[in-house]
């Protein structure tokens, strides 16, 4: 009985002496002698913690900061940490994390703050695209109201959204893995701060050729590295900020007939444009992010109607007149020193530039001893001399109430002829919000697509007027009666409203004078022929449309508003209330001075006095050949 009792106990001592010498070979990591430490924190212990080690050893490509030696794998991936096999370890996990519908307990748990400004920002909202949308529909009595794009119901606007817009959000899920491409939309933090290497790219198409059997050996890294592809999903699509950033306007050509065309370019959608001139900053090299800091991106936690209002940066932050606006390291905010420590920044003795609006600091820009400004590029880490406005901007003093982009801007998208109409018979329809294919589909039907100087309007604030662009946003028809069971053409709603616009296409040079002042399509008239008449010692100015009229309101297709004739006040113009194009007495005075460059160059000795004192005192020093408009 004896001899029994202890071959057992030695039978069951081998099988656990077997089991615990597997443990160690299947975890042979975890007992290396080489214990590493990060800021104090055993990574040891963190690998003593997981289970997920057991299968994923070896795994490289994390960023810093998100390394699994730091942080583990459970705080961005979820599951069961003590299980040791796939199914039960797997359980809760999360393969794709960083969506908004589950940020809050993979990111979140680390950046609070930063999810909280997220889940208030533009980008998440939508409220400017959603008010605009409903107010044009007649479902809302001002552009201005706030909403966000996931409470939409199913109104006719909110179909409209549903079909043609709302897939450029934030709250859109990433369902796929990969990396961000010019396609991509929406994917709550992977959206800015997914990235893949070229090795995560190659093992992610080893995995899936594999069935998802060969684990990959790299990881996509999760970093502050934003590049303009980040950018590029959402921003290429309405004003297109992004395709005028790197020259290109859109077409309605199909990739076929632009084959060996190099002034084209045909992108991932297998949309066509066409080249015109890129961003003086793009050639530099500079990114998205350079000017528009992690506060502007992902939001300050207070709510905004329209973009504008979030926007946060101006030129005049870096080109600024006579000193910028700095603070010194030591000021930062927690935000903006963590951006500073992951770009490994040294300019930590400089002063930081931050914008005029909010003091934002600019972390990228420092200020050395001798008062010149820099700016170092977050793409390659390239040092560029900031240069501080010219003498001629710095001196005119005529054009104090003028938009720094009014004058840079070379070109801005034009986009006319839209029309607007429900298909209730279609029956591959998509909804964009909740990602399913559905019966029945509002289909947008565009004229022309084109490009020129952008059209200039006023921006009214209790801070004062500003001119700036704008661009004919929305000249279209809407057929509200083909969704709601009335005959197509029964109800059918025109609407003629500019757009204010950032063209981001900025460029050194400036504008001539007349391109503002004797332009036709530059005032609001739209394309077309705009002459100064001499007759029998009396000065006239004669406007013939490029557009046939509108059938609608009997403006020329592409006009803003009439060519000098009063208009009704109660009617809004702009996809704005706090913006309007030019009235009659403002349109008047701009062409008193087009008059003068009939026979002035842009140069003259004049000219460059009106821009130092104004146009007043130079009206009384008129000489007598001079032959001022009379209408």
């Amino acid at each position: 009985m004896m001899k029994n009792k202890n071959y057992l106990r030695g039978f069951f001592t081998l099988v656990f002496l077997l089991f615990a010498i597997l443990f160690v070979f299947r975890n042979k990591y975890i007992f290396e002698s080489d214990t590493k430490y990060e800021n104090g924190i055993s990574t040891n212990h963190i690998l003593n913690s997981e289970s997920c080690f057991a299968c994923h050893t070896m795994t490289k490509g994390f960023s810093n900061y998100h390394n699994p030696e730091l942080i583990g794998c459970a705080s961005c991936h979820l599951g069961n940490t003590i299980a040791f096999t796939k199914e039960e370890a797997h359980k809760g996990m999360i393969l794709i994390p960083g969506n908004l519908a589950d940020a809050k307990e993979t990111c979140g748990t680390c950046h609070p703050n930063e999810l909280n400004k997220i889940n208030t920002s533009l980008m998440t909202t939508n409220c400017g695209l959603v008010a605009v949308d409903k107010f044009i529909f007649g479902e809302a009595d001002s552009p201005d109201y706030h909403y966000h794009i996931k409470d939409i119901k199913n109104s006719p606007s909110d179909k409209h959204l549903r079909d043609l817009c709302a897939n450029c959000h934030l709250g859109a899920e990433k369902t796929s893995y990969g990396p961000i491409t010019e396609i991509s939309r929406g994917g709550g933090c992977n959206a800015c701060h997914l990235n893949y290497s070229k090795e995560a790219t190659d093992d992610l198409d080893a995995y899936l050729a594999s069935n998802k059997k060969k684990l990959p050996s790299f990881h996509p890294s999760t970093n502050i590295f934003v590049n303009d592809t980040h950018c590029f999903g959402c921003h290429s699509r309405s004003s297109r900020i992004s395709t005028n950033y790197i020259g290109f306007q859109e077409t309605l050509l199909n990739k076929e007939e632009v084959k060996n065309k190099t002034e084209y370019k045909v992108f991932e959608d297998e949309r066509v444009y066409k080249f015109i001139e890129e961003d003086v900053h793009h050639t530099k090299g500079l990114l998205c992010i350079d000017c528009h800091s992690s506060h502007e991106v992902m939001g300050d936690g207070n709510t905004y109607s329209h973009a504008e209002q979030a926007v946060k940066v101006q030129c005049i932050d870096c080109h600024f007149k006579n000193k910028a606006n700095t603070i010194p390291y030591d000021s930062l905010d927690t935000e903006s020193r963590l951006v500073f420590l992951h770009r490994d920044y040294k300019h930590t003795d400089k002063q930081i530039i931050v914008t005029k609006k909010d003091k934002n600091p600019l972390v990228n820009t420092f200020i050395d001893s001798k008062g010149k400004a820099f700016l170092i590029g977050k793409k390659d880490g390239k040092l560029h001399n900031i240069k501080q406005q010219s003498l001629v901007c710095s001196g005119d003093n005529a054009h104090e109430n003028v938009s720094c982009s009014s004058c840079h801007s070379s070109w801005t998208p034009r986009c006319i002829g839209c029309h607007n109409q429900f298909d209730k018979d279609e029956t591959s329809g998509f909804d964009l919000l909740d990602k399913k294919y559905v019966k029945g589909q509002w289909k947008e039907y565009v004229a022309e697509f084109s490009s020129s100087k952008p059209a200039l309007g006023i921006r009214e604030t209790k801070e004062g007027k500003k001119i700036e662009p704008a661009i004919p946003g929305m000249i279209l028809t809407i057929d509200k009666g083909s969704y709601s069971n009335k005959n197509i053409g029964e109800d059918v709603s025109f609407h003629r409203l500019y757009a204010p616009n950032s063209p981001h296409t900025i460029t050194k040079n400036v504008r001539d004078c007349k391109s503002c002042h004797s332009n036709a399509a530059t005032l609001g008239y739209g394309n077309g022929t705009l002459t100064y008449e001499i007759k029998n010692n009396n000065g006239k100015w004669v406007f013939i449309p490029e557009y046939a009229l509108n059938e609608n309101d009997n403006l020329p297709e592409d006009a803003w508003i009439p060519f000098l004739k009063k208009e009704d006040k109660s009617i809004i113009k702009s996809t704005r209330t706090d913006f309007r194009p030019f009235n009659v007495s403002e349109q008047k005075r701009l062409l008193l001075v087009g008059a003068c460059l009939q026979c002035h160059k842009d140069d003259s000795k004049v000219m460059k006095q009106t821009l130092e004192v104004g146009l007043n005192p130079m009206m009384k020093k008129l000489s007598k050949a001079c032959l001022l408009p009379k209408n």
